[in-house]
């Protein structure tokens, strides 16, 4: 299927996803700096926490209220307040001396707004898409967001030291053409709304996840997400402050590589990867059944991110990074679509938030894993991170492939029954 061919919602949502992700992706990043800078570390990690509790609490509530109302309605009031938002920000940082509390509270604002239109998001793109095409879109939506953050990284590496306010217009604009473009192009087709089964909205939403916390085969696949993702989000944990200490310093000419320019390398390496190899290594993996291709992705992600942990040397760095970076290329679009061909029309915005659980839950497991490598040497923090990956691949195979199993032994026992009736 060619880019013509996509339904429009499809063009729309990667489109205006591609630009909202490339500029916020330029200012998001130095947040914590921001903080930190302006009213001190502390501070600066106790709202950025609280900034991740409220914003995974609203997300389950958005989750709710997508799959009760038009995804369309819910998209355009969040994009709109996602766009106040910004420009509150903005106007925050024009005077000499920063508002900084009108800016924190634009940016709880923001976390609000943004966690409130994401499910929805998500579930435009499963009701846009068919189990034949889905891989396919999956793939493509992969792409541009690592393309899209690569360009937000550059834009915020040149842009956010001395053009701040500048770069803080930029997305405002963006986000205020954003709805526009909703507006106009989007179509709200979907119908088949979830009905609101308690008088109390609180029981009602209760229930509403308690369907999918039901669901033992999608449970397993957001277990197994949130173990998986840990090793990817430990590479600007751990390891990152592993290699700020123990790496060995060495030059090409007069520039020096230190350990904290080994992890950019490292985090460079990986978006290049993605945005180059991504359609080649699918057109290759699409020779393999699902199955296999999962497990081979996962088996070389889990290679690759154990030596990683634990690697001093630049070289092998970098090759284990490339490898662990081709296992990610193979199992991602493969675990994204057959996630989306689990989950029910009517609940899509629902089990799209729990979903979310995976990365709040890896980002927990990755900060622990700073705690630990206090007390354990590098090559343990190696087998650590192969049993984490292990059970998470565990989980996530058994909940996408094995349920099939489950499902016809089901059926079986039926068809027996009523032989035997």
């Amino acid at each position: 299927m060619g880019w013509r061919e996509y339904p429009q919602n499809i063009k729309v949502r990667l489109i205006t996803s591609f630009f909202n992700r490339a500029v916020s992706s330029a200012v998001m990043p130095f947040m914590a700096l921001f903080f930190a800078t302006e009213k001190g570390k502390v501070w600066a990690g106790t709202f950025l926490i609280l900034t991740v509790v409220i914003g995974f609490i609203v997300n389950l509530i958005g989750g709710y209220i997508s799959d009760r109302f038009p995804r369309k309605k819910v998209l355009m009031t969040t994009s709109w307040l996602n766009a106040v938002m910004f420009l509150l920000m903005t106007v925050s940082l024009l005077p000499e001396k920063n508002w900084i509390m009108l800016f924190a509270i634009a940016y709880i604002g923001f976390i609000i707004t943004s966690s409130l239109g994401r499910p929805a998001m998500h579930a435009i793109i499963m009701d846009s898409t068919t189990p034949e095409n889905r891989k396919e879109v999956y793939t493509l939506d992969y792409w541009m967001i690592n393309l899209s953050m690569a360009i937000g990284a550059a834009l915020g590496g040149l842009l956010y030291v001395s053009h701040q306010i500048e770069l803080f217009v930029l997305l405002t604009v963006t986000s205020i053409s954003i709805p526009i473009a909703y507006g106009i192009w989007l179509r709200d087709e979907f119908t088949g709304f979830l009905k609101k089964t308690h008088e109390n909205v609180f029981l009602d939403l209760f229930q509403n996840y308690r369907v999918a916390l039901q669901d033992s085969a999608f449970v397993k696949v957001v277990i197994g997400g949130t173990f998986i993702f840990s090793a990817e989000f430990t590479l600007n944990s751990y390891i990152g402050i592993r290699l700020a200490e123990t790496f060995d310093t060495f030059h090409i000419g007069n520039f020096e590589i230190t350990g904290v320019r080994m992890l950019s390398m490292l985090n460079i390496q990986n978006m290049l990867m993605v945005v180059c190899f991504t359609f080649l290594i699918n057109r290759v993996m699409d020779r393999f059944s699902k199955k296999n291709a999962l497990l081979i992705g996962l088996l070389l992600y889990g290679i690759g991110y154990v030596t990683v942990t634990s690697a001093n040397a630049w070289y092998v760095l970098l090759l284990f990074n490339v490898i662990a970076t081709m296992g990610e290329l193979i199992y991602s679009p493969i675990k994204e679509a057959e996630k989306a061909n689990m989950i029910p029309s009517d609940k899509r915005g629902s089990y799209s938030a729990f979903a979310n659980v995976s990365f709040s839950g890896a980002d927990m497991l990755a900060r622990s894993t700073i705690i630990l490598g206090a007390f354990l040497v590098p090559v343990m923090m190696s087998v650590y991170m192969g049993v984490i990956i292990m059970i998470g691949a565990f989980f996530m195979y058994s909940g996408l492939f094995l349920r099939e199993k489950v499902t016809e032994k089901a059926l079986k026992k039926d068809i027996v029954a009523q032989v035997v009736k």
